[in-house]
């Protein structure tokens, strides 16, 4: 028995090994090395930079909370855009902590002068928390605040939002919030 063991013993720690060095190194190497080479600016983050300082990412949402800009959806990570705690709170449509939660975003707009029914990006997180991304709907609410603020027209800050609205084969019309609020500061030059 002994010496049958270790000759069938042997063979599986050898392949355990070789797959552990092929799959949980050399694969993710190789991998990151093509993604580097390829697709450098996503592999690293899609970092937006401005005057040499990162000052976000295209696909992470972040905060913003002067009246002067477009702000995104709310955030359900950690203690808001944290990307170590991303996740959605899980919160059905029946949900009284859903409805509690949501009434101050939606009280807060109201007082920002939107009127009748809000998009619901507007008020509630997305499913990772951290969604950069809006509706034209909910961003076109805002830009009566936008363009108050800034002392612009509202068809102005409307024709930036549409100038700024994308579509993607697979999904909705959005507008990135980081990128709108990018050009609304270059409008204002």
């Amino acid at each position: 028995m002994g010496k049958d063991f270790t000759s069938a013993l042997r063979p599986a720690i050898v392949m355990t090994i070789l797959f552990a060095a092929l799959l949980g190194i050399l694969y993710p190497l190789a991998m990151t090395g093509i993604g580097q080479i390829i697709f450098p600016s996503q592999a690293n983050g899609s970092l937006v930079s401005a005057s040499g300082k990162v000052i976000g990412s295209t696909v992470v949402g972040q905060a913003f909370t002067s009246d002067r800009y477009f702000q995104t959806r709310p955030s359900a990570a950690g203690k808001g855009y944290d990307g170590l705690a991303s996740s959605g709170s899980n919160l059905g449509p029946a949900s009284q902590a859903l409805v509690d939660r949501v009434k101050p975003d939606v009280a807060r707009r109201q007082a920002e002068g939107a009127t009748g029914a809000l998009p619901a990006d507007l008020v509630t997180a997305s499913g990772s928390g951290l969604d950069p991304d809006l509706s034209p709907a909910a961003a076109l609410v805002q830009a009566p605040r936008i363009a108050r603020v800034r002392g612009m027209s509202v068809d102005a800050v409307r024709g930036i939002v549409a100038r700024s609205t994308e579509t993607s084969i697979l999904g909705e019309p959005h507008v990135n919030v980081l990128g709108l609020n990018r050009t609304l500061d270059a409008a204002a030059r």
